[in-house]
This record gives C-alpha cells, structure tokens and sequence, in this order.
C-alpha cells in the first residue's frame, strides 16, 4: 500500500480518543503476551480489558482457565471462546490483569470505575501475580477523588453521612442508581485523598463499606502503561508467585 507521502496527502492526525484506544490495545496486547497454557487467569473489567479478551482469543492458547470480575467480561470472553468459571473452582490464580482508573508513582490505584472493583480486589488477591494495564493518561502525580465504594444497601443513608463527602452514583441510563455485580450500592467518595494508606484504612474500617477502589502498591506485580514510546514497565510491590497475604489487604 502507498504510503501518505507517495500518494501526496497527509496521514489525518489520531484523536485523543484514537490515541488512548491505541495505548489501551498496546497495554492488553503486552499482557496477554504473560499468558501462558494451561494457566487460571483472573479477567478484570473495562474498557482496556475488552482489548485485553480479543488478544487472548488470537493466541490460541489450550487448557487457560478464566474467572471474570463482571457479567459483561463473562459474557465477551465466553464469546471469545474462551473458558469461564467460577473462582471457588479454580483456587488460587496463576495470573491476573486488569485496568485502572488512576496510578500514582508508588503504586496505588484506585479502581472501580466500571462498578466492580470488590470483585476485582478479591480476584487480584487470590492471584499470584497481578499486572495492571493502562494508557497514559492513568498515570497520575498524586490520587484524587473519586474513590469508588461498595456499600451494603441496609442503612446507607446512615453510611454516607458517617463518609461525609460522598454519594451514590447515578445509573446510566438515567434511573435508579449503579449497583455492583453483587446488588451492592456504588457510591463515591469525594473528599480529599491524601495518603492513600490512612484513607484506605479509614475507609475498611467504617460499617456499611463493603470495599472501596483503593488497591494497595502490595497488591499489584507489575504495571504496563502505554504511551508514545512504547509500553512503559513498572514494578509493584507484589513478588511473583505469591498471593496476597490477609493482613496486607
């Protein structure tokens, strides 16, 4: 095919929209690279996870055994061809990846954008390793609100005014409000994140918390970012080969 300049016109310039879809596509297309056969794979949810699945499909890898964190990410892996279970018959996890919404230098995230990030804490802990995919724009100075939560639907009038700057997130379509995989109300917090640490702590600490979106550096064993040079590898503060021990939760 002739190129734009021996054909006399000029390549149009990507959006920010084309650009971000195409670092997401780089970040899952390295992740899927780490699947080997035979492995028991956690699958996260969203949008760069939905380029992740496809990759995944295209390799043609036997006896690769999938938990999905959302009914959305069953469903497109399932038609993918690829093997869903559920986590209690698969045990510990050889691997698992998923996005984020924020990523700060030391690396905490902070997840739950697309309402399942309970699902998505305890699949990363069950797993061995757990690698984060993202575009650039992911990766941020410093945290900042929102925070997503999980809370039980009993008292959470009362539950949102102990969490002070907080609310309930708005369903879309417009209607009731969003819900978790598992009937838990998604709320989030909008006060100052600070150390993400003392929040996170403050945060599991609280009645009514099912979970919040803060995922601890511990948790995590490497991160691909996906920007104009390439796909950035950073190291988390996981080893490989060892799940998440309770206490650092």
């Amino acid at each position: 095919m002739a190129s734009s300049r021996a054909t006399g016109r000029s390549a149009r310039p990507l959006t920010d929209a084309e650009t971000v879809a195409g670092q997401k596509r780089a970040a899952a297309r390295a992740a899927a690279e780490l699947v080997s056969d035979g492995m028991r794979l956690g699958l996260g949810t969203g949008s760069t996870v939905a380029y992740l699945l496809p990759a995944l499909a295209e390799r043609h890898l036997q006896r690769i055994r999938c938990v999905a964190t959302s009914p959305r990410t069953a469903q497109l892996a399932r038609e993918l061809g690829l093997a869903v279970e559920e986590l209690g018959a698969l045990g510990e996890l050889d691997l698992a990846i998923d996005g984020a919404d924020q990523i700060d230098p030391s690396g905490w995230l902070i997840k739950g954008g697309g309402a399942a990030h309970t699902r998505e804490k305890i699949v990363a802990a069950a797993a061995r390793r757990f690698v984060v995919i993202a575009s650039a724009e992911k990766a941020v100075a410093q945290l900042s609100p929102p925070v997503p939560l999980e809370l039980v639907r009993f008292g959470w009038q009362s539950t949102l005014a102990a969490l002070g700057d907080a609310r309930l997130r708005p369903a879309e379509p417009a209607g009731d409000f969003t819900v978790s995989p598992d009937g838990g109300l998604i709320a989030d917090y909008l006060g100052a994140v600070g150390e993400p640490r003392e929040l996170a702590a403050r945060l599991s600490a609280l009645p009514g918390v099912v979970e919040h979106g803060l995922f601890p550096p511990e948790m995590v064993t490497l991160i691909l970012i996906a920007g104009d040079g390439g796909v950035q590898r950073r190291s988390g503060g996981k080893p490989n080969g060892s799940a998440l021990a309770p206490n650092a939760r």
